[in-house]
């Protein structure tokens, strides 16, 4: 079965809501107008059980079918990123310092597509909950629905989401059991030492080299104390000295991300950190403090789910467009608070080749928003049979 004839015929009506968003773009938990033009668009479609105000702006909006069942969660975020949009297109960011650089307008879309024709054809057994999330992007709106007990107020029983994907062949679908996106942890490390002129360096304690000692350390941890059949990335991202060029200064900072799969590695990790950064300052005769942040857990699809999830894409792109036991990939998504709730899978939709998700020039590809929306109502539809 190829893309629902319904679905691909408001193509142009998914292409001018997308590019509607894409042009109004909003950050965080602030996501108050495109709720508000999420909601608009429900309504029209003869939505009734709508709610809104879920994580400070998020929708959850209910499409009961022909008879009792099971209910199915389907995720599409909102919130865009703090950056310019340097897309040069037509439709580009109307908002300062703001721009929908990862494709949740097209994420948005593509559920809408989905709600339109499961509100019209109503061609399952139970119910679907959609969910329109706000805070993807670092605030955790996912976690922040889960705690406010979404799962449980509208009684969902399993969930499922897609995302873009740069670079993956257009209308392809991956995914897989078990680990699909990285867990995701923030560290910040300030050393203290004793600032002097650069021409004395002996005079001082130069923060600065034990700074350096210490990232040179943080190495090791991935290549000395992980198995290397287990993943674990440690990149250190930043170091601040506020020295001029010649004054050592009084202090040093370093920030970095880590990422993982496994919670017994990150366990490990965090550890070691901590020891690196207590003992390796004082061979310099310093001292340094770990702040350490646990963000987004590891995204991990249930086995079961993925499974059916594949299966429904092979019916709507065909067999040998799915990959259905892809490599997982070290960058983090808060839809791992769902699937922490709830069984369920994210799956990934390629858009060809344009630039990466985060790239200023990033424009979301509407040729694929037909191809998600016809997936999210298959799988209802296959989930939910009547």
């Amino acid at each position: 079965m190829p893309v629902l004839n319904s679905i691909a015929d408001m193509a142009d009506d998914m292409k001018t809501w997308r590019r509607y968003l894409h042009q109004h773009p909003e950050l965080g938990l602030e996501c108050h107008e495109t709720a508000k033009f999420v909601v608009e668009r429900l309504k029209g479609f003869g939505i009734t059980d709508i709610h809104t105000g879920i994580a400070t702006s998020g929708v959850v909006a209910v499409i009961e079918g022909r008879g009792p069942g099971r209910t199915i969660g389907l995720r599409a975020d909102m919130d865009a990123l703090p950056m310019e949009d340097l897309s040069g297109t037509d439709h580009a960011s109307t908002v300062p310092g703001v721009a929908h650089t990862c494709g949740h307008d097209g994420h948005t879309t593509m559920l809408l597509g989905a709600a339109k024709y499961l509100a019209e054809t109503r061609n399952f057994a139970g119910r679907v909950a959609l969910i329109f999330q706000p805070a993807e992007e670092g605030e955790g709106g996912g976690r922040i629905m889960v705690e406010e007990g979404m799962m449980e107020r509208f009684g969902i029983d399993e969930v499922y989401g897609i995302h873009n994907m740069p670079g993956g062949e257009v209308g392809h679908m991956h995914t897989g059991p078990g680990p699909l996106m990285a867990g995701v942890d923030t560290f910040y490390i300030d050393v203290q030492g004793v600032g002097g002129h650069g021409a004395m360096p002996y005079q001082a304690k130069d923060p600065v080299m034990a700074a350096v000692a210490i990232v040179q350390a943080l190495q090791t941890i991935v290549s000395r104390n992980i198995n290397a059949l287990d993943a674990l990335v440690i990149t250190v991202t930043q170091i601040h000295a506020d020295g001029g060029t010649n004054i050592i200064p009084d202090t040093a900072r370093i920030v970095g991300t880590l990422r993982y799969f496994d919670k017994e590695v990150q366990a490990l990790a965090r550890a070691r950190m901590a020891e690196i950064v207590e003992f390796q300052p004082r061979a310099f005769g310093q001292s340094a403090t770990l702040r350490y942040e646990e963000g987004y857990p590891p995204t991990i699809n249930h086995a079961d789910q993925a499974a059916f999830a594949a299966q429904v894409a092979r019916e709507v792109v065909g067999a040998g467009k799915v990959e259905d036991n892809c490599q997982p990939i070290m960058a983090a998504e808060d839809f791992a608070y769902m699937l922490e709730a709830r069984p369920g899978a994210y799956l990934f939709l390629g858009q060809g080749d344009t630039p990466v998700c985060h790239h200023p020039r990033y424009d979301f590809n509407d040729d694929i928003a037909p191809v998600g929306a016809s997936f999210f109502a298959t799988l209802v539809e296959r989930a939910l049979p009547l």
